[in-house]
């Protein structure tokens, strides 16, 4: 029979890098707050801990993990001790990424990017979801069942001028995304399922200096951003938790190899 609520987590066990950050850490609040328990992946066990602490203060079972998505070891180490824990792992979310100052080419041509820059944040966003992915993806294949969810961006559908290293990790993830749904799939049964969410412009730690200027007024790029977005702003974190909750739960059970944008339109739109 079908579950009464099929976007209900209750009873599943969530792991999300990145979770100590804005968009990582509303995603983990969603998942709690749809029944999962969830462990705070992050590489301070200190600002893991916060976060956890502040999602069991909800009534929420939460747990800090320290590693780095990019150090294999310590992902092993992550993994054995929330099944150690809570016996099972049911969901990833790949949330740890972002860009690399170094590696931005705002307003002047390519060519001056230092390329150790380009690696860095090809490997925090690419290598930093495929590790943890292949890591804790081996517990749900010996469970049957499980469901990963990858980020992309924008920057992997269109031209962002300035991130060239940050397009090609995201474009490459949403290649990684299908292909490992296709492979885990067919090599390790149907419950095994692997989805992307592609979010909008969203104001984060990260990318709030290209779009917003010291007195609080957008700055140039952030007003060509929303000019192109239909909605008309920039997305709040909360609105990305329905679209991971949806793709975690069982309302999904059908849907797998996906990248689902949460844009407020803006890869529909050609700008006219």
């Amino acid at each position: 029979m079908p579950a009464a609520n099929p976007f209900d987590l209750t009873g599943r066990v969530a792991v999300v890098t990145g979770g100590t950050g804005v968009l990582g850490g509303q995603m983990a609040e969603g998942l709690a707050r749809a029944g999962a328990r969830v462990a705070v992946l992050g590489r301070r066990r200190d600002a893991g801990e916060e976060r956890a602490a502040a999602l069991r203060e909800t009534g929420a079972e939460a747990m800090a993990l320290a590693a780095d998505v990019l150090d294999e070891g310590a992902l092993r180490a992550a993994r054995d001790e929330v099944v150690g824990r809570w016996g099972r792992v049911d969901i990833l979310i790949n949330a740890a990424g972002g860009n690399v100052a170094r590696a931005r080419t705002d307003g002047v041509p390519p060519f001056g990017m230092p390329m150790d820059a380009f690696d860095e944040v090809v490997k925090l966003n690419l290598h930093g979801s495929v590790a943890p992915s292949l890591m804790f993806g081996a517990a749900m294949a010996e469970q049957g069942k499980g469901s990963i969810v990858n980020i992309s961006s924008m920057a992997a559908m269109q031209a962002i001028s300035g991130v060239l290293g940050y397009s090609v990790a995201k474009a490459a993830i949403d290649n990684f995304t299908k292909w490992l749904a296709v492979d885990l799939a067919r090599k390790c049964g149907a419950g095994l399922r692997v989805n992307a969410i592609a979010p909008g412009f969203f104001l984060a730690h990260q990318n709030r200096g290209v779009l917003v200027n010291e007195d609080g007024s957008y700055t140039d790029r952030a007003k060509t951003v929303i000019a192109r977005t239909p909605m008309g702003r920039f997305g709040a974190p909360e609105e990305l938790i329905g679209a991971v909750v949806f793709l975690c739960s069982d309302a999904a059970s059908f849907v797998t190899g996906t990248v689902l944008p949460v844009d407020g339109g803006f890869s529909a739109f050609s700008g006219v």
